[in-house]
């Protein structure tokens, strides 16, 4: 098997996983994210309430398989961002944490007694649980692109010296944390009028509406921002694609507009920011003629526009380093064992697809609308 897959090209591919984790993260449980976000606006009694909830009742933890995916392969095929991420984003990483740990006590809890305070306490928690880390992988991304004051020293131990939190938090990170959030609340959006009856699906339908342009006029503002006022990294000098696993031996400077230079070299990366910005536009246009199961495609294909423009702009650097440039980790030099690669491809190519066949069984199962006649017949059942 080692002579099948090189070093250089085990590499690639499980970049290529890493991005197609993370779209299916943003795009399976990114609705169950958005769906929590809006209950406030799209829902407005108590059994709206629970028609909403139950929408995503039966998917959500099936859906956080994604998320483990996720932190799984960057802890095995790339430690090196993995200790580097929870060294400078460790407090944002914990109010994620924090928050997706109360929604899914939120589902199992807020039921449990009738009382008007006990269910909005829990209704809170759940909106916190959709809209905090909607927010702040938005806002990490950002941070990617501006560069991450780390260093990393002889012994390839990182060492983290940015400000914490509220340097997080500047206007670009800011910006991008809104892309993240418009895009999956209008994703949220879409979900529920697929799979809602009544006044939360006529409600979700209008924020689609809103959603979807403020997406697009968002994720534009970023990209304009990119091209014309943010510095991307670049490697100079020849670039070992095979070589050790060692950031330091290698040579990187900022340039202005470096971020774009990918598209140059590669113009069918261009289809990226593309896919991104008719994704919403095809979702609206789906919503406006009532065609949900076309919109909820549509949304999902721009999110995977979005999440693929981050990342192939800034190949093939994951983390670059505003603190030593030449730290900055990349593709070709923060990997795992050649070995490690290999054995994790063939676990990966055995289990994804059970994963994908499950997820298929169960939402075909599932299929169908929840409105208030299903929450009225079965009050204590559902969430």
């Amino acid at each position: 098997m080692e002579t099948l897959f090189d070093y250089e090209h085990l590499r690639l591919i499980w970049w290529l996983f890493l991005g197609v984790l993370l779209i299916g993260f943003a795009v399976m449980d990114g609705f169950d994210l958005g769906v929590a976000a809006l209950l406030p606006l799209v829902a407005r009694t108590d059994v709206e309430r629970r028609v909403a909830i139950n929408s995503i009742g039966p998917v959500w933890d099936g859906n956080q398989v994604w998320l483990i995916l996720g932190a799984g392969a960057i802890f095995a095929a790339w430690p090196a961002i993995y200790a580097a991420a929870f060294s400078g984003f460790y407090i944002a990483l914990f109010l994620v944490l924090v928050t997706l740990i109360l929604r899914p006590v939120g589902f199992e809890f807020r039921n449990k007694f009738a009382d008007s305070r006990w269910r909005g306490f829990w209704d809170a928690a759940l909106v916190a649980g959709g809209v905090v880390p909607s927010l702040v992988f938005g806002v990490a991304f950002g941070n990617l692109l501006q560069g991450v004051p780390f260093r990393i020293d002889g012994d390839m131990r990182v060492f983290y010296e940015g400000g914490g939190l509220l340097e997080l938090l500047n206007p670009f990170g800011l910006l991008a944390g809104l892309v993240s959030l418009a895009m999956l609340t209008t994703h949220g959006a879409v979900y529920l009028a697929l799979k809602t009856d009544g006044p939360v699906r006529q409600r979700a339908a209008v924020y689609v509406r809103a959603g979807a342009p403020v997406t697009i006029l968002l994720f534009l503002l970023a990209g304009l921002w990119v091209a014309l006022g943010l510095p991307g990294y670049a490697l100079v000098g020849t670039v070992v694609t095979d070589g050790p696993s060692n950031p330091l031996f290698k040579q990187v400077e900022l340039r202005p507009g470096g971020w774009l230079a990918n598209y140059a070299a590669h113009p069918w990366m261009v289809a990226a920011p593309i896919l991104g910005v008719l994704g919403p536009a095809g979702a609206l246009i789906a919503t406006l003629k009532d065609r949900p199961g076309a919109a909820f495609i549509a949304s999902a294909t721009g999110i995977a526009g979005i999440v693929a423009t981050a990342g192939v702009s800034m190949f093939p650097m994951l983390m670059p380093s505003s603190l030593v440039p030449s730290a900055s980790l990349t593709v070709w030099d923060a990997s795992s064992s050649h070995r490690t690669l290999l054995v994790m491809l063939v676990a990966t190519l055995i289990f994804l697809p059970l994963i994908l066949a499950y997820t298929s069984l169960i939402f075909r199962v599932l299929r169908g609308r929840v409105g208030p006649a299903d929450i009225q017949r079965n009050p204590s059942g559902l969430y």
